[in-house]
């Protein structure tokens, strides 16, 4: 079992206010989970931080129970008793992200459905699972209005997100890797990966070296130090001065080899 850190920080709500975290991590005997609870743009509906509460719950219990059973599968599952379970509809649902990173003796396979990113670094360069659709489309203009996120939500052409219909599972980004190649990987919530896509503060082996030299935490502090500088969002315009914050360090390295 590799050696696991996990750090984790809340941020503020769109009103700047702080408030709980929305981002949950869920450590496994042989998996990792985290989710991102997206910020719901109808006061209404339950917050997204509920929402992945709950999913991650579900999706503990079944890879508990069934801790080699497809990922896709399960996720579908997951999904769908959550929906059943609180009448959830689609489209008129909150929603999370879903990052799941599980190993065995011989791989390790990942799986991501929206932004939080799994990079997995080895003798070559990192190789990162990212779910682009969403970023895509904000960069294209196409999410301005929150009518314009929730045609785009989990439709063709759009973006897919774990929220109440259970086929997004199928559209989530997969990859695996031979168990021997890996040695070292990080599960990120956007809170994080913003410091490496928008930010550009660091690169992820620089992110990597960070965690593993000083602690998960000094990389969150290096992200939250930035947006301290530009509170207003002038030079890296945001939606929140602060978003939730949650990364997660796998280590697969031997410490006896090296």
């Amino acid at each position: 079992m590799p050696e696991i850190e996990v750090a984790e920080q809340a941020g503020v709500g769109a009103d700047g206010n702080p408030r709980p975290t929305e981002d949950y991590v869920a450590v496994l005997d042989n998996a990792v989970l985290l989710l991102d609870g997206a910020t719901s743009p109808n006061p209404d509906l339950p917050p997204g931080g509920w929402y992945a509460n709950l999913l991650v719950r579900r999706l503990t219990a079944l890879l508990t129970a069934s801790p080699d059973a497809d990922l896709g599968t399960i996720l579908e599952q997951a999904i769908a008793e959550v929906a059943d379970e609180h009448g959830l509809t689609p489209g008129n649902a909150p929603s999370s992200t879903v990052a799941i990173v599980r190993w065995s003796e011989d791989r390790v396979d990942g799986l991501v459905l929206a932004d939080s990113p799994i990079v997995a670094f080895g003798r070559s360069n990192p190789d990162v699972l990212a779910d682009d659709r969403l970023v895509s489309l904000r960069e294209k203009g196409k999410l301005r209005t929150g009518a314009d996120v929730r045609s785009h939500r989990n439709a063709d052409g759009g973006f897919w997100v774990a929220e109440a219909d259970p086929a997004a599972a199928r559209e989530a980004i997969r990859r695996s890797w031979p168990r021997e190649s890996v040695t070292a990987m990080l599960l990120a919530s956007d809170g994080v990966s913003i410091g490496v896509d928008e930010y550009g503060l660091f690169d992820w082996p620089e992110a990597l070296e960070m965690a593993l030299k000083y602690g998960t935490q000094s990389v969150l502090n290096a992200v939250r130090a930035a947006e301290k500088q530009d509170p207003d969002g002038e030079r890296w315009p945001r939606a929140k001065r602060h978003d939730d914050q949650a990364l997660v360090l796998l280590d697969f390295t031997d410490p006896e080899t090296g």
